[in-house]
């Protein structure tokens, strides 16, 4: 009967899926159809899928890159003097992966492509001879090697599609068209560069093959992969999970769901992931250890895998945490966010909300009181490309040691970077800001002055930025929210406030850090009040104020509902840079005159006032 044959189709999905069994096998009802032809809609909307001609010269770049890594190993060959008839059967394969390979790309994304090559030719080769031959073809543009990280690449854009070509050489003399990457003794004898770079491929592939539905996977991970991006959340570099990490996790809420289509594997997604006890790993199959010399994830044997904190482990061998980067601070906030996701999910399955409010982007700028921007400056473009990429490469070591100070209970880096200012004075410099969030442990740093300068400057001055060319500098320094509006490009103005208007908060923390200080006696302790650093109260003296606000900017933000009866935020500019709230305690008179308004207001608590005429510039 029918019956009988599902019940042994699911037998064989129980068997054949993950390291358990199913949590639940109930088939698909009518309103999950409904949710789900909802999902596709709202992704389209954000513009996730690509459209045919969009796919089509994607797959033309990757042959095209095929023909000139071919074309390359015979002039290698020719070089080497190896015997004609190896040069004619060289062969030679890229095999692209990732997200491109697991068909869940969006558009204007790159492509992850793997080069592999014979036994004989070095990995040097690849980064010099074959870089130079790529850098000479029209079609490339801003090509650069990144040898000295964990899988070494070259980036480059070929025909407007961003690239990441990886190499391995493998123990052939030639490499066939039907190259079984996938058969565990390819990595007999390899180094382990090599390895990393093959496993990339492997580990697409043994994803692909361990859910039950390929389509339900791809449609529910294209969900998650915007959701992560838009919630600020998706970058293995700055500590969060990268592309393969978040395709682990949806492979797996496939496997115990196996007959699920996708609007309901989103929403199991999030109530299984906020509900789950870290560090227990995340698999999707046991990985026997081949015993090939290479490093295998394994806590029971390896000291340093007992400190991963959020180990989402790779299905081929040999297995690895691709979660290594998550520090308690990034688990807190991916945690939190799955359980903002699990509220909204449920809303969307009671029709209360539609799937739009899942991706909504939160503000940065609003989330805390406390940030640390860091800066990156080179004297020219060129430089500043590769200088960029170390700094941001790092910058979870800055988040490592804001961390283990005891007066920080977490701290958040923004994705986006933004273009710094740069000087009137200066026409070629350039540079790129981050900004980092903190939340204070109140409990011991209320009304204490927090000193980061030792903090700030263990990582400006960490071995990595030692290669230093002149031009390049970084710099690191404390802003509070309220003081954002200075520090931001123009184009970020309107973002770095909303119309809220909060208490300004009772504590304060030092200063900047640049690459010529040095470092203080101690880290993390507290300190006597700075000469001349703002107090909670403001001077009495009116004409101190007076001074002021003559000779620097004013900025006025409101509230938009009324013009009348609203209290103002008055920001003021020191001459020394350092910026301040001025509360304003007692709001007499505000009248517009022109494009100026005259406002009178009372500071502190000795009642002192005065008043202001100046322009206004209103942010809504």
């Amino acid at each position: 009967s029918c019956f009988s044959c599902l019940s042994r189709d699911l037998d064989l999905v129980r068997q054949r899926y993950g390291i358990t069994d199913p949590i639940s096998e109930d088939l698909p009802n009518q309103a999950d159809f409904i949710q789900t032809r909802k999902l596709t809609d709202c992704l389209k909307s954000y513009g996730v899928f690509e459209d045919d001609l969009e796919l089509q010269h994607r797959e033309k770049v990757v042959k095209k890159l095929e023909l000139l890594f071919k074309e390359w190993l015979k002039e290698m060959c020719v070089e080497m003097n190896v015997p004609e008839l190896v040069t004619e059967k060289v062969g030679g394969k890229v095999f692209p992966f990732g997200s491109y390979h697991l068909g869940v790309h969006s558009k204007g994304a790159d492509i992850d492509a793997l080069c592999v090559g014979p036994g004989f030719l070095e990995r040097k080769d690849f980064f010099t001879s074959f870089y130079e031959k790529l850098k000479a073809q029209e079609e490339v543009k801003g090509i650069r090697a990144i040898e000295k990280t964990y899988v070494p690449v070259i980036k480059l854009n070929y025909e407007g599609t961003e690239i990441d070509l990886t190499f391995a050489q493998v123990a052939l003399k030639s490499i066939p068209e039907n190259l079984n990457l996938l058969d565990d003794k390819m990595l007999q004898n390899i180094d382990k560069r090599c390895a990393r770079s093959l496993n990339g491929y492997r580990v697409t592939e043994e994803i692909l093959s361990l859910v039950p539905n390929i389509y339900n996977f791809r449609l529910a991970l294209r969900a998650i992969k915007l959701w992560a991006k838009r919630r600020n959340i998706y970058s293995n570099m700055l500590g969060f999970l990268g592309g393969i990490s978040w395709a682990i996790l949806v492979a797996r809420i496939c496997q115990v769901y196996p007959n699920a289509i996708a609007s309901t594997l989103v929403i199991k997604f999030f109530k299984v992931y906020s509900m789950w006890v870290w560090p227990i790993p995340v698999r999707l199959r046991i990985v026997e250890d081949y015993y090939y010399n290479l490093p295998f994830w394994d806590p029971r044997i390896n000291l340093s895998d007992r400190c991963h904190i959020m180990p989402i482990i790779t299905p081929a061998y040999p297995q690895q945490n691709t979660s290594f980067n998550v520090t308690p601070s990034t688990l807190t906030i991916i945690t939190e966010e799955m359980e903002r996701g699990l509220v909204i999910a449920q809303e969307i399955q009671q029709e209360k909300a539609d799937w739009s409010k899942l991706f909504e982007t939160p503000n940065f700028f609003e989330k805390y009181q406390h940030y640390i921007l860091l800066q990156a400056a080179s004297a020219t473009e060129r430089q500043h490309l590769e200088w960029v990429g170390l700094v941001e490469s790092k910058i979870r070591l800055l988040v490592g040691i804001l961390e283990r100070n005891m007066y920080i209970s977490l701290a958040h880096v923004n994705l986006q970077s933004f273009p710094g200012p740069r000087k009137a004075n200066e026409r070629d410099g350039v540079s790129t800001m981050w900004l980092i969030g903190l939340i204070l442990n109140t409990e011991v740093s209320k009304k204490l002055k927090i000193d980061l300068t030792s903090d700030l400057f263990s990582f400006t001055d960490t071995e990595g930025f030692k290669i230093l060319e002149e031009g390049m500098t970084i710099s690191a320094k404390y802003v509070k929210r309220e003081n954002l509006f200075w520090e931001m490009p123009n184009g970020e103005h309107r973002r770095v406030f909303s119309p809220k208007l909060e208490a300004a908060v009772s504590h304060h923390i030092s200063v900047t850090v640049a690459r010529s200080h040095t470092p203080p006696a101690s880290s993390g302790q507290p300190s006597t009040q700075r000469k001349g650093w703002p107090q909670s109260e403001i001077p009495a003296k009116t004409t101190k104020v007076d001074k002021v606000c003559q000779t620097v900017p004013i900025v006025i933000l409101k509230e938009p509902s009324t013009i009348m009866g609203n209290m103002l935020i008055c920001f003021l500019a020191e001459c020394q840079m350092r910026i301040w709230l001025l509360p304003i305690l007692l709001y007499n008179k505000c009248e517009a005159t022109g494009s100026s308004w005259l406002v009178r207001i009372t500071f502190g608590q000795s009642h002192a006032s005065c008043i202001l005429l100046f322009p206004v510039i209103m942010l809504t």
